[in-house]
């Protein structure tokens, strides 16, 4: 092969991979079948540089019906119903081009879900931006991002007929080169009505459905492989252009399909399209395959094979239907507009075999391929980082806790953002509680039960940044807190683990580190992790991002009519702080913001503390004496119970002991202000299970708002709150 070195430098493999590849196949590949090779084992489809951290993840429980391996994992939500969820990145295409990478990044998860016979019925998206607040070129490309990335994403799913009822939005310099999008979606079945990627049955048709195949997002999984660099910007491949409404008549014909006993099993044709697809759906099946590619329907005259096998074009899908039932599917989806072939079938070979105008062009065993790619030992190397952050340079001894509230509440981390949910119907399907912007997390009811659903995205990449073990073990406690703060059972988790270059031993150090502080937490949390993501080499001329472990809770409750919100909710009631404060300012929003400082110690994480809230709450809830609960986090104290005034508009006279006036900033684990109805049976429940309180003042109407000695008007506040954000990002405008 003429150029070999080229060849495999363009394709991102070594020369050991091409090795392998000369082992597997007994014979040198052909183009078309180094193509394949180098799709399937990109660490964007193999996962070879993390899976070796992946593995021992704690994935079982009694609800968890299906763990990772699927598209999506279940789990048991009661009544016959099954909750089907997963988070996915489409981080470097919507860098590339913000409005299609996140709108395509929506269209490839909601596709996941119902591609297992799901109807997705809630969105959520973990959003990380770059510096908006510059006034330089960075500055207004960032901002011109996110107006893109919260377009995209809202055209797609409200199209789609989803809501997408809420998530969070983070900005810091170290996104400036690569931002993240990750996308949610979360839907419901009747738990023995559940469909699997399957291919099997020697004989039994493969069929394609959905839009035709083009050339858009050719080398997409390749390209989401490596690092960004001012070398490579020209050779970014074309970014997926998505279609909802074809998605709209795709997601209505599958499920169609799945009332009928037609099929054997079903893929949605995402990253590396119709090469993914096939090899998974073998593969895990143990069969091979026989694909006509000219029988694809295309988009596009004169395209190759290798067209076919690579493109990405969105809105498809592969069937392994029953012998015999081929008309029956044919006909489901052309009464819907769309595309549908018999392509090839099922064979016993173990090998996927592909034809061109009856030429075989192709010829891969399966196994080794789609189930045993390389699984790599890169090194690892502590950061020296580490070391020079680890003492707060900050000096607080002549602070103002007015000065420094006015100046995180102008932060764009924690100003309202409804410039961007309100882009989202967040209300269509008519089944959303609380919904974006309330505070904490969001919760639906499932239709036709009295299950309620509470889901909450979260990562504190700062936190990751000075301790990546305990900031990705923090993100799950956050996120479970969130949901338990709801009224519900936090069940399992889902995760998008972005990180810089692998290359780099330190990043790997943090990568590893992040895997071992989410298989901590969700142990001891007893939340497995049901499905996932990971999304590598998000660095720009060699500046990585912070290491961002996102997390989705996902948590069950009986009864959604007893949901808590997150704000208060009548006057006169008393406002506690349960959990106790300390001086805990490492990763803090104070350092950054005030001290444009990351460093210290992150706060200690006590699981028998978390676990002890948790169950506090929801029994405290049960007995019907909370009004309101919120957990306290970034900016502490006077942060929430500000965020909480300015949602109610009731203000509130808060005296709250802590030893000193700084740390009302404090970001302690394992707290919660709860407004409560019934003082003395709410102290009689905290002191049985051994729950530090603080009685902290009453919900009141009056014009002023007060934590101790920080003092704001309340037209004040609010204006600081709801505004902030959308005149910033609408500056340019």
């Amino acid at each position: 092969m003429d150029s070999l070195d080229e060849i495999l430098k363009k394709h991102k493999l070594t020369k050991d991979e091409y090795n392998n590849i000369l082992k597997i196949l007994n014979r040198e590949p052909n183009m078309l079948e180094l193509q394949i090779f180098a799709s399937m084992w990109s660490e964007h489809c193999s996962y070879k540089s993390s899976k070796k951290y992946l593995n021992g993840f704690p994935t079982k429980a009694p609800w968890v019906i299906q763990g990772p391996g699927e598209n999506a994992g279940v789990i048991d939500i009661g009544q016959g119903m099954a909750a089907i969820f997963k988070m996915e990145s489409h981080n470097h295409p919507s860098f590339i081009e913000p409005y299609q990478g996140a709108a395509t990044g929506v269209g490839g998860i909601l596709r996941d879900i119902f591609t297992m016979g799901a109807r997705p019925v809630a969105n959520l998206n973990s959003l990380r931006f770059g510096n908006i607040k510059r006034d330089d070129k960075i500055g207004k490309y960032q901002r011109y991002l996110v107006r893109g990335v919260v377009a995209g994403i809202g055209d797609y799913g409200n199209c789609m007929g989803v809501p997408t009822i809420g998530g969070e939005t983070f900005f810091d310099d170290c996104y400036n080169g690569n931002i993240l999008v990750n996308a949610f979606t979360l839907g419901i079945c009747k738990s023995n009505e559940i469909f699997y990627g399957l291919a099997e049955g020697v004989g039994n048709p493969v069929i394609y459905v959905g839009s035709k195949t083009g050339r858009d997002g050719l080398g997409g999984a390749v390209m989401a492989s490596d690092s960004f660099t001012e070398e490579n910007n020209e050779l970014r491949p074309t970014v997926q252009v998505g279609d909802p409404f074809t998605e709209k008549l795709l997601l209505e014909s599958c499920l169609e399909l799945f009332k009928e006993d037609y099929i054997i099993g079903i893929q949605d044709m995402g990253a590396a399209g119709l090469t993914s697809s096939s090899f998974e759906m073998a593969g895990r099946s143990g069969s091979g395959m026989v694909m006509h590619l000219d029988k694809v329907p295309a988009r596009e005259e004169g395209m190759q094979p290798f067209e076919f096998m690579l493109s990405e074009s969105q809105e498809r899908m592969l069937i392994c239907a029953k012998k015999g039932y081929e008309k029956k599917v044919l006909e489901i989806f052309k009464s819907w507009d769309l595309d549908a072939e018999v392509i090839g079938e099922v064979t016993d070979t173990g090998n996927m075999e592909l034809f061109w105008h009856e030429k075989k062009v192709a010829n891969i065993p399966i196994d080794p391929i789609a189930q045993e790619a390389p699984v790599l030992d890169r090194p690892i190397k502590k950061p020296n980082y580490l070391d020079d952050i680890k003492n707060i340079k900050a000096d607080f001894s002549n602070v103002d806790v007015n000065e420094v509230f006015d100046k995180l509440m102008h932060s764009s981390e924690v100003a309202d953002k409804s410039w961007i949910y309100k882009q989202y119907d967040s209300m269509v399907q008519t089944n959303t509680v609380k919904g974006p912007g309330s505070l904490d997390s969001s919760v639906i009811r499932v239709k036709q039960t009295d299950i309620g659903l509470s889901m909450s995205s979260d990562c504190n990449p700062r936190y990751c940044y000075i301790d990546p073990l305990g900031g990705a073990a923090a993100a799950v406690l956050e996120s479970g807190r969130n949901v338990a703060m709801s009224g519900a059972v936090p069940k399992a988790i889902t995760d998008c683990l972005n990180y810089g270059n692998p290359e780099n031993p330190e990043i790997m150090w943090q990568f590893a580190k992040g895997c071992e502080g989410i298989k901590e937490a969700c142990k001891n949390l007893n939340t497995p992790v049901v499905s996932g993501n990971v999304s590598l080499y998000n660095e720009t001329n060699g500046e990585g991002i912070f290491p961002t472990p996102a997390i989705v809770m996902v948590g069950v409750i009986d009864d959604v009519k007893k949901s808590i919100p997150s704000f208060f909710q009548k006057k006169g009631n008393s406002v506690y702080i349960v959990g106790e404060t300390f001086s805990d300012f490492g990763g803090s929003l104070l350092l950054k913001e005030v001290f444009d400082e990351v460093s210290g110690v992150l706060p200690k994480i006590d699981y028998k503390k978390e676990l002890k809230l948790w169950e506090f709450v929801k029994i405290a809830n049960e007995q019907d004496l909370l009004c309101c609960a919120k957990d306290i986090n970034v900016g502490g104290i006077a942060v929430s119970l500000a965020k909480m005034s300015a949602l109610s508009s009731f203000s509130v006279d808060a005296k709250v002991n802590v030893k000193q006036e700084i740390n009302l900033f404090s970001e302690s684990f394992s707290r919660a202000i709860l407004e409560v109805k019934n003082d003395k049976e709410f102290e009689k429940i905290a002191d049985r299970f051994g729950i530090v309180y603080d009685k902290i003042g009453i919900v009141d109407s009056t014009d002023i708002f007060r934590v101790n000695s920080i003092k704001k008007d309340m037209d004040t506040l609010k204006n600081n709150y709801y505004n902030t954000f959308k005149d910033l990002i609408q500056s340019d405008l």
